[in-house]
């Protein structure tokens, strides 16, 4: 099966290494080179990642990604010369599953698009095969058939990843998991030792769930260890 790849990027040299980086990899790769006709060929296409550049004319990668993340959980990896906290927090808080800094390998930028395709593939089929299933941790409940939260009844808007981490704790309620392991089983990938995607997605989790997200009841830290679920 010959895997479609979305690359939006108005730099065109970078574009056209990449592209042909991922055809020699088997990959079909279509060419976008500002936000506005990235959209356009989004909707009338289906691919299984989007790698998207954060500076785009016309539209921003930022405002692309807001866009079809109300409709679509395609797995989108981020590639930008904006190598700031800020625009990591900003991209993973809109719903992107990797971030890659310029310059970057391409060695690197392969390897985790295909890490990115084959959690999707294999999340896609246990969706597919699942039970309806329910997780549950105090308040909080987890319906592992449509992929849905609730707390006390309502629901929780959570991203793909997010849902993912949670699960993982409420699976396992008395295991204590490291920054590289959470990585490792949430991204399927090699652990880069890059803090902040992980710090992100536990921070905005703990805003979703927490009554206080300062003081986190249902995902503790264990200060120079890593996370644990709440005693419940």
């Amino acid at each position: 099966m010959q895997h479609k790849i979305l690359l939006v990027e108005d730099d065109t040299a970078i574009s056209e290494m990449v592209k042909g980086q991922f055809m020699k990899e088997g990959f079909e790769v279509t060419q976008a080179f500002d936000g506005e006709e990235a959209l356009e060929v989004f909707r009338s296409n289906t691919f299984d990642l989007i790698l998207l550049d954060l500076m785009l004319p016309k539209l921003d990668g930022m405002e692309f990604l807001k866009i079809i993340r109300e409709k679509s959980m395609i797995p989108v990896l981020i590639m930008s010369a904006k190598d700031g906290d800020l625009d990591k927090a900003l991209g993973l808080g809109f719903g992107a599953d990797d971030y890659i800094a310029k310059p970057f390998s391409m060695i690197e930028l392969t390897a985790r698009v295909k890490a990115a395709i084959r959690r999707a593939t294999h999340y896609s089929r246990t969706e597919q095969k699942q039970e309806t299933k329910h997780l549950t941790a105090g308040d909080l409940t987890l319906d592992l058939d449509n992929f849905s939260a609730q707390k006390n009844g309502k629901e929780i808007k959570l991203t793909a990843k997010e849902f993912q981490i949670l699960k993982l704790f409420i699976s396992h309620p008395s295991r204590v998991y490291t920054k590289a392991q959470i990585y490792s089983l949430i991204w399927e990938d090699e652990y880069y030792g890059d803090e902040n995607v992980i710090n992100v997605h536990m921070r905005r989790l703990r805003e979703k769930i927490e009554d206080d997200p300062s003081k986190p009841q249902y995902i503790k830290t264990l200060w120079g260890i890593g996370y644990k679920l709440g005693e419940f």
